[in-house]
């Protein structure tokens, strides 16, 4: 049975009106939100890191691939898993639309994972993805950026300003970085837990629908997402928040 009221269109559209300006509040909040994000000070990057990638091994200053704006997506791969974790998957997915849009306001994105470079590229073979991919393998840039711990930071480092990682060794990340005229980086923003739904646009788009991301009563919010090659092909129909049969 539906659970939900049907109504005239005269009386939906009415509730929808409602909808819009909560809405509105949303968006306008969010570019409130975006405003303070951009007047945040910024820090110069001191290290030299180093990454292995397919142009060789380049530094952090290479990557920007001629822009002024690097996103890097930390993604969890950590050497010898067999492979990569399945949310950094799903966000992952969603990148390769993005890297001309993304170009064409300055800004080059690569995922960087603490795996070596050839364990890199046979998973992202498997997947098929064509964004560039590094490995930061034996230098500290994960675990300076917090989505890397040792045995003794998992215990009692923190993760997303301030949560226990809970005995993890790797966790997901997204960070932004600048490089001005004379070469020089600065690190200007990174944001963890939660919000790497920046990169997730399926969910987005769940949120639009009657039974919305549906993973209540699962053991993690996530535990429904795979890898793109190990979806049942099959329609999910079977169960639904709003009672209906398929």
């Amino acid at each position: 049975m539906n659970r939900h009221a049907i109504v005239s269109r005269e009386d939906w559209l009415q509730q929808r009106l409602a909808l819009l300006e909560a809405e509105k509040d949303l968006t306008r909040h969010g570019d409130r939100v975006a405003q303070l994000r951009r007047q945040l000070p910024w820090v110069k990057v001191a290290r030299d890191f180093v990454f292995e990638g397919p142009d060789g091994h380049q530094k952090l200053s290479d990557l920007f691939d001629g822009r002024r704006q690097l996103l890097v997506q930390h993604f969890m791969l950590a050497p010898g898993w067999e492979e990569g974790c399945k949310s950094c998957s799903y966000m992952a997915d969603h990148a390769e639309g993005m890297l001309l849009h993304l170009a064409a306001r300055d800004t080059t994105f690569v995922a960087i994972s603490r795996a070596p470079y050839g364990e890199i590229v046979r998973f992202k073979r498997r997947m098929g993805w064509k964004f560039k991919w590094l490995s930061s393998h034996g230098a500290r840039f994960n675990y300076d950026f917090g989505v890397s711990f040792a045995a003794e930071d998992a215990a009692l480092g923190s993760y997303n300003y301030g949560t226990p990682p809970d005995g993890h060794e790797e966790l997901p990340g997204v960070s932004v970085f600048w490089k001005d005229d004379s070469g020089e980086v600065f690190h200007t923003y990174s944001t963890y837990g939660r919000g790497v739904e920046v990169m997730m646009g399926t969910y987005r788009m769940l949120d639009l629908t009657p039974k919305g991301r549906d993973e209540h009563g699962l053991s993690h919010t996530m535990a429904w997402v795979r890898h793109h090659d190990r979806y049942d092909s099959r329609p999910a129909i079977a169960a639904s928040c709003c009672g209906m049969r398929g």
